[in-house]
């Protein structure tokens, strides 16, 4: 049993769409990933559409059973408070694929990594789909990316750019321009 949400306009963080990523050296092969943070007050409908699923796989397949807090696809912000753009204020959602997902634009046409767009900090619309795991590798809700659609460009999570002013000092025009 599965079911499916979609997520709209929610902040886009740790983004691996374009390229496969190992997340150990002994993945034999590798996959695409994303967590969405989802503002508690102007995504509250997604929170609760994604809290309703979970309840639901709880029900139906752990038999009323919650594997915990720590074995759900949904977790409060306030658990990586130290991470830009996540907080008390806010949810996230970890999801994964072994196949690519669709990224596309707003008018729907794909987009590639040379686009520049479905970056870390960026608006999106996601959808995914949430189902229980119940196997030798324990019991847990999990989230499947399925697809992505850019919404707007919004601030970067990470370094940004250097200020190279506080990296160098100017050189003079007669200092000696050969090598060391």
């Amino acid at each position: 049993m599965s079911s499916i949400i979609k997520l709209e306009k929610v902040r886009l963080s740790f983004p691996s769409l374009y390229r496969e990523r190992k997340f150990a050296p002994t993945d034999a092969k590798g996959s695409y990933s994303a967590t969405f943070i989802l503002d508690k007050k102007s995504n509250a409908q997604g929170v609760a559409d994604v809290k309703r699923a979970i309840e639901t796989l709880v029900r139906e397949v752990f038999k009323g059973k919650h594997p915990g807090a720590q074995k759900v696809a949904l977790r409060d912000g306030s658990e990586k408070a130290d991470t830009a753009g996540y907080g008390d204020g806010v949810m996230f959602v970890n999801t994964r694929t072994d196949k690519r997902p669709q990224v596309v634009a707003r008018d729907l046409s794909p987009l590639t990594e040379d686009d520049d767009k479905c970056l870390a900090g960026d608006y999106v619309n996601a959808t995914i789909e949430l189902w229980a795991q119940d196997n030798q590798y324990g019991k847990r809700i999990n989230a499947k990316l399925r697809a992505v659609q850019f919404v707007k460009t919004g601030e970067r999570f990470g370094e940004g750019s250097v200020d190279v002013s506080k990296e160098f000092a100017p050189l003079a025009d007669d200092d000696d321009e050969s090598p060391v």
